[in-house]
């Protein structure tokens, strides 16, 4: 498992065992805070009856460990790793309701005798589990963690399969591309005893987060202007507490809203380093707009192009990585992107994603937002958003994404807060993050994210919908606060945001990458067949065709064609040459 996972941390590794509980800890280390030794783990507490196996960051750790020295803790080390350590001692689960972070981390706690383990509230961290046929809990940050462990079979999950195929991502929050492994929730905490475990019983997790709802305050305190300068003071100390690292920090910088909120808030506290990225043979360069803002604030900018034969190239190797499944156009060409931020030098970089998903940036939010859209019915709101994500008419998910959205309303009262819950319950740790974290750990970078920080993310949460869309301006409020403080040009605060698929731009115009594509995607040892997909990608690479007309519920053959060609190269690396059988037995994921 720990040589697996190598890569996620390549300065440092080590094993806790305590043989007669029968736990065993494995971490593999990127160091970031406190290069010395002493950020070792697993890491245990002073008198050893915790230990602490950890992924991620604590960013207010500078401000609780004065409180926990107070309380009489001893620290060892100046790591973040440390502050959440003695924090559990201190508090105990508590302890979630003080840390602001991205996390994934297990804590043996022998004098409890008590497994713990938690995910940060917004998902920027995986944790998947497997409970084996023995009664034997295995946990990591990747799938491919458990290959190696006996009595694991991998098996594609079919109804993880299904949802990959029509929405490009898997909507089930418990699911993942392999039968029998299943992730933790975001905000979510399991506590496992050491009864449970004898008595073979998994228990289940609890969420210790809960968005907060939108508040509509009094008059007064309710001004666009009060939002937009609350919200600038969590993003000015959110911003300066992910600067902190003792390795060299750059910022991913596309000259969008986003990274150029985070670069300008970056550059108020000293020197900032930002990295642009290209795209040859593309459409889509965002080197001028980034150029662009990094002249305005004066950062140190370096510029990065991507060929079409480097992703080609890397396709097949880069997709080990993505173990389960997604079908983001964009990780591949992220992934060498964090690839030449290592090579450059750079250890940490801050990006600008989930801001869409919280502050309203997306065309469904759009539609959502609307006043006829409340009397659509979780139904028609429901058709809406399905095929919105899976570009087809219909398939087999979209009932059950009609009964998630009837849940998402009663809960969240308004369709603008149903799409919201959706994209950062379903979408946002299933898909974006699961692109930023395997991306980024695939090149050993660590990847900030401050918009999903809580405190960001619960400002979003809290402004009402008229404060997000306002006369067909999406993310409003975030755009607002950047002209009320200067903070950048206002072509930049008021560029629309450039949507578009770069691996799509090349399947059209690039032969080359066309050639391996199509090569890949109607492999006759490939899923492409059993999945009755054939004629569509042959009519789509051979015939030039783009989609169906009714009633076929095909609509935009260029997402099914991207979707199947990571899923086949996957199937590669987790199934073998077998791995259709299991589709065929069951005939379970239909397409057409």
């Amino acid at each position: 498992m720990v040589r697996a996972l190598a890569h996620r941390g390549p300065d440092d590794e080590g094993r806790f065992v305590d043989e007669e509980a029968g736990v065993g800890l494995l971490h593999r280390r990127l160091s970031i805070i406190d290069l010395s030794p002493l950020g070792h783990q697993p890491m245990p507490n002073e008198d050893g009856s915790a230990v602490l196996c950890f992924n991620g960051e604590i960013y207010n750790f500078g401000a609780l460990r004065p409180e926990l020295e107070a309380k009489g803790h001893v620290f060892r080390s100046r790591t973040d790793s440390e502050v959440l350590l003695h924090g559990w001692e201190e508090w105990g689960e508590g302890v979630l309701q003080r840390v602001r972070g991205m996390f994934a981390f297990a804590i043996w706690d022998s004098r409890r005798r008590l497994l713990v383990l938690a995910r940060d509230p917004m998902g920027i961290k995986p944790l998947y589990l497997w409970w084996s046929a023995s009664g034997r809990l295995a946990f990591a940050s990747e799938l491919k963690a458990f290959l190696g462990l006996a009595g694991f079979e991998a098996r594609p999950d079919l109804t993880a399969l299904s949802q990959y195929l029509e929405f490009s991502f898997i909507s089930d929050p418990d699911r993942t591309s392999l039968e029998g492994v299943r992730k933790l929730r975001p905000g979510h905490v399991l506590t496992i005893s050491f009864d449970d475990v004898m008595e073979g019983r998994l228990p289940p997790s609890r969420p210790y987060f809960t968005p907060p709802r939108v508040v509509h305050e009094e008059t007064g305190s309710n001004s666009l202007d009060a939002r937009a300068d609350r919200l600038f003071e969590t993003l000015s100390e959110v911003v300066g507490q992910h600067l902190v690292a003792d390795v060299p920090v750059g910022l991913l910088l596309s000259g969008g809203l986003d990274s150029s909120i985070l670069a300008a808030l970056a550059r108020r506290s000293g020197p900032v380093r930002t990295l642009s990225m290209g795209f040859a043979a593309s459409g889509l360069d965002e080197r001028p707009f980034g150029r662009s803002v990094a002249g305005y604030l004066g950062t140190s900018h370096e510029e990065v192009l991507i060929r079409p034969e480097e992703i080609s190239a890397g396709l097949e190797d880069s997709s080990w990585y993505v173990d389960d499944l997604f079908g983001d156009w964009g990780v591949i060409s992220t992934m060498l992107l964090y690839r030449k931020c290592r090579e450059a030098g750079v250890n940490v970089v801050l990006v600008g994603e989930g801001s869409d998903e919280v502050f309203g940036g997306y065309p469904d939010f759009v539609s959502a937002g609307g006043l006829e859209a409340e009397s659509l019915g979780a139904f028609r709101r429901g058709l809406r958003l399905y095929r919105w994500f899976s570009g087809r008419r219909w398939g087999k998910e979209l009932l059950p994404l009609v009964r998630l959205v009837r849940e998402l309303d009663a809960e969240s009262g308004d369709a603008f807060s149903t799409v919201r819950l959706f994209e950062t319950r379903h979408q946002l740790p299933s898909n974006y993050n699961m692109k930023v974290d395997k991306a980024s750990m695939a090149a050993s970078v660590e990847a900030r994210v401050p918009f999903l920080d809580q405190r960001v993310a619960e400002e979003g949460f809290r402004t009402p919908r008229e404060m997000l869309l306002r006369e067909g301006t999406n993310k409003f409020l975030l755009r607002y606060m950047s002209e009320r403080h200067d903070l950048l040009p206002s072509e930049t605060t008021r560029r629309p945001k450039v949507g578009g698929s770069i691996a799509a731009t090349w399947m059209e115009d690039s032969p080359p990458f066309r050639s391996y594509a199509r090569d890949v995607v109607l492999d006759p040892a490939g899923m492409t067949a059993t999945l009755g997909l054939r004629r569509a990608m042959e009519d789509y690479f051979d015939r030039g065709r783009q989609g169906y007309r009714p009633p076929s519920g095909l609509s935009i053959l260029s997402m099914v064609a991207w979707r199947l060609l990571m899923l086949n190269l996957w199937a590669r690396h987790y199934l073998g040459s077998g791995a259709g059988r299991f589709l065929i037995a069951s005939q379970a994921v239909a397409a057409e």
